[in-house]
């Protein structure tokens, strides 16, 4: 299989993996041949000050390379913190593009002015469409830690309410 990408990296928090996360890191190894992956650290994560708990960086990185593991993409790819919003993105020349979503989007424009200044070829965006659950509204993790659906995105009994009103 021949890929757009030699590098390409993806970042998240990657909390509660759900079919969101799932189609974000697929396109990545479907574009790239090798996947630089950046979690986010457990700093990194206090200092966001979600609105809810998140799991530890251990637990988390622990459930992506099982997640990698299933789909024989292991040796593709390569974890690392992340310790700001940027990662490896600003300063690793190797990368060629950035799988992202509308949320994360954005900031592609704010790292390719950094990699410019330091001399660096632009970073092309990937972009992922938001995976919807049941209910039309994106998947994510603050809606599963919420007991809204599940990580596939089925609206969970009791949480339904609009059915309510």
């Amino acid at each position: 299989m021949t890929h757009e990408f030699v590098v390409v990296g993806v970042g998240g928090t990657f909390d509660r993996l759900h079919a969101g996360h799932r189609k974000l890191l697929e396109t990545a190894f479907e574009v790239g041949e090798q996947v630089l992956i950046g979690l986010a650290s457990d700093e990194l994560v206090q200092s966001s000050k979600k609105p809810h708990g998140v799991g530890s960086y251990a637990d988390r990185e622990r459930e992506l390379a099982g997640f990698l593991r299933e789909r024989g993409l292991l040796a593709r790819a390569e974890v690392v913190p992340l310790y700001d919003s940027y990662g490896l993105a600003t300063t690793d020349p190797s990368i060629e593009a950035l799988v992202v979503t509308a949320e994360t989007a954005p900031g592609v424009a704010e790292i390719n002015s950094i990699r410019a200044s330091r001399g660096l070829r632009s970073i092309r965006p990937v972009m992922v469409a938001d995976v919807l659950a049941e209910d039309l509204k994106p998947i994510s993790s603050t809606r599963i830690r919420a007991g809204e659906i599940d990580t596939k995105g089925r609206t969970l009994l009791g949480s339904k309410l609009a059915s309510t009103a």
